[in-house]
């Protein structure tokens, strides 16, 4: 099974554009293969999130035009070191002007730097320097608002990449790591999710990007 290294090699050498490999739900790259072929991993069960005392704040912008923002609470205490590495990331400016390189009616995606640049084909490879992330997955169902994070085929490489679901999504239970909810905002997500795409893709077009994510205290929201 291949590793992201292996998986962002992959899909450089076959042209894959990341919107194609999440659309198809069967690539290689990091945006990860939505299915539930990976159930054997360790499953944490009965957990009850916990918001950490921060939560994510999201300013969404396209062209310069506002898109509004999406606040997310985080939950520690059910994936522990997702939660630090997006803290982390959050923290460094990493994620401030990436795009969310895939919309559909259920799903948005985002947190990948090679979104920054002028080649959406590359969209949806990519991550930090940081080492992947060992999979924290727990029974917490994918409903509308969950924040998991994406990867590839193999159930330890997520990176820095992560999707919003935004409906209830069965066939990921239990092998996609659940680190946060949007608490506010999901209406937000769900015009980012209608948003047009480049012809035959999942990339929006004109690109919708992350124009700040900020660490605020979860008690400045309902």
């Amino acid at each position: 099974m291949l590793n992201i290294a292996g998986a962002r090699a992959l899909a450089a050498a076959l042209g894959l554009s990341a919107a194609l490999a999440f659309a198809s739900c069967g690539g290689q790259t990091q945006t990860g293969n939505f299915d539930a072929g990976n159930a054997n991993a360790n499953v944490r069960r009965g957990v009850k999130p916990e918001p950490d005392a921060e939560a994510a704040v999201i300013e969404v912008e396209s062209g310069g035009v506002p898109y509004g923002r999406l606040v997310v609470e985080l939950y520690p205490n059910v994936a522990p070191k997702h939660v630090e590495r997006f803290k982390t990331l959050a923290r460094a400016g990493f994620y401030n002007g990436v795009a969310f390189h895939r919309v559909e009616p259920n799903v948005i995606q985002g947190g990948d730097p090679l979104s920054k640049d002028d080649d959406p084909a590359n969209d949806g490879t990519g991550g930090s320097d940081y080492p992947d992330l060992p999979a924290e997955f727990s029974d917490i169902p994918y409903e509308a608002g969950v924040v998991g994070a994406a990867r590839s085929s193999d159930p330890n490489s997520a990176n820095s990449q992560f999707f919003v679901t935004l409906a209830r999504t069965p066939q990921w239970d239990n092998n996609y790591t659940v680190f946060g909810r949007v608490v506010e905002g999901l209406t937000q997500a769900r015009i980012i999710s209608g948003a047009p795409t480049r012809p035959g893709t999942t990339n929006p077009d004109p690109r919708i990007v992350m124009k700040s994510v900020t660490l605020q205290p979860r008690a400045n929201f309902k």
